[in-house]
């Protein structure tokens, strides 16, 4: 397969759980999926494939901003789709953790439908919106 099929094969990949968590948070393929990783899972084959199939990484490049930018800028489309699917894979596991934790910490759903959405799009923005919402509401039901 070429890389922008991976890269659209990846992006469709993630929607289903992303979709389930929203709108059926609770039903069982859904915690299915969110417990059995199945989607980050064949994410993670899908990114060492991308990583490690142009040869040896140099791991020493990650220390440093400019070798970062270097390993992307001389990286190619390989590099470029491995970090995309580690934001893919990534992002749902957050997405993930909000949805687990909001329902042991009985957060309503629709709270998080909103972080969940930032997540998808945003990862770390996501995160830190459900992290506010969980102190918040939190604090409102010890008080």
């Amino acid at each position: 397969m070429t890389p922008e099929a991976v890269f659209s094969l990846a992006s469709t990949l993630v929607l289903p759980q992303w979709l389930l968590m929203i709108f059926a948070p609770r039903w069982v393929v859904t915690k299915w999926l969110m417990n059995s990783y199945l989607i980050p899972v064949v994410l993670a084959v899908i990114y060492s494939i991308y990583l490690f199939g142009g040869g040896p990484v140099d791991f020493s490049a990650f220390g440093t901003l400019a070798g970062v930018k270097g390993l992307f800028s001389g990286g190619g489309d390989g590099v470029m789709l491995a970090g995309w699917v580690h934001y893919l894979a990534f992002d749902l596991v957050a997405g993930t953790v909000v949805v687990r934790d909001s329902q042991e910490k009985a957060i309503p759903h629709w709270l998080i439908v909103l972080p969940l959405f930032f997540c998808f799009m945003l990862g770390p923005v996501g995160l830190l919106l459900y992290w506010l919402i969980r102190v918040i509401r939190t604090r409102q039901l010890s008080a």
